[in-house]
């Protein structure tokens, strides 16, 4: 039996869709109950769990042999995924897959990116079985623009950086084939989309989707802050997005493009232009 958590993520919410549609033991853990009723009436099993409370951890792992574990970039997410590999350990889990990032390093000034690389390192010496999967950037980040792209630009500070953003719902897939194949243990996986490509070239795509000129604009990065700042992120998320695409993307450190996506699953990953075609009516403001 798998428990998924993070089930309500695009990327759970693929992996849920795959494992149901497979007939495969599993189980979801979600926070809120009209989730929790939401999962029962398309006939899949659901659980309420929380990653801060252990109790809630071990019963949604009752009966449980392997965990999905996902989380949100928050500023508490290295205690949670500490609970639950700690709260997995004592349940019996023996396989744990986890997303992690492809930027995670100790020493990476990206609080969510160092907060990854320390859980790796922790889920590495737990003595449970692993593979850890480490995507580079959603292409659904996107989708938090939709307002500015709808009016002809898209704020930015990447510089002319090269990204190869990822369809969230490619790593669900990728899930899928390491949780039901069973060859992949102690293995790292890093994972990304079709192509690499920077701002303008976005800028490019979104305007041939939507039939309207989108401009990309290079802000300087306390203007890009004020702008997050401005449309509800949290100071710590700000600065943390600032450090990524200021460090990170524009000085040119996301790494080059492979083909795991293809070697695990057997299909090429979707490419940004059917992404933005997929969301066009978001794009487009409506």
């Amino acid at each position: 039996m798998i428990l998924v958590t993070g089930a309500t993520s695009v990327i759970g919410q693929k992996l849920c869709e795959l494992l149901a549609a497979h007939k495969k033991p599993f189980r979801a853990m979600c926070r809120k109950e009209e989730q929790l009723q939401n999962f029962r009436q398309q006939n899949i099993e659901a659980v309420l769990g929380d990653f801060t409370d252990t109790d809630s951890l071990r019963l949604a792992m009752e009966g449980c042999d392997t965990l999905f574990l996902v989380s949100p970039p928050n500023e508490k997410q290295l205690e949670s995924e500490k609970k639950a590999i700690d709260a997995a350990k004592e349940e019996g889990i023996t396989y744990i897959v986890r997303v992690s990032a492809s930027d995670a390093n100790l020493r990476i000034s990206v609080p969510w990116a160092k907060a990854h690389a320390h859980i790796d390192h922790y889920l590495r010496s737990s003595g449970i079985a692993w593979t850890i999967l480490k995507p580079t950037a959603f292409m659904q980040n996107f989708l938090t623009m939709t307002k500015p792209i709808s009016k002809g630009y898209l704020p930015q500070i990447g510089g002319k950086g090269l990204v190869g953003y990822i369809d969230a719902k490619d790593i669900g897939v990728v899930a899928y084939h390491v949780l039901t194949a069973g060859e992949h243990k102690r293995a790292t996986y890093y994972l990304n989309g079709p192509e690499a490509l920077d701002m303008n070239e976005i800028a490019q795509q979104l305007s041939s989707v939507i039939g309207k000129k989108v401009r990309y604009l290079n802000l300087p990065s306390i203007a890009f802050r004020l702008l997050l700042r401005a449309t509800g992120a949290s100071r710590w998320l700000a600065n943390g997005l600032v450090e990524q695409y200021a460090e990170v993307v524009a000085k040119h450190h996301d790494h080059d493009l492979g083909e795991e996506v293809y070697r695990l699953t057997g299909q090429q990953p979707s490419s940004f232009m059917n992404f933005a075609q997929a969301h066009r009516e978001r794009f487009l403001g409506s």
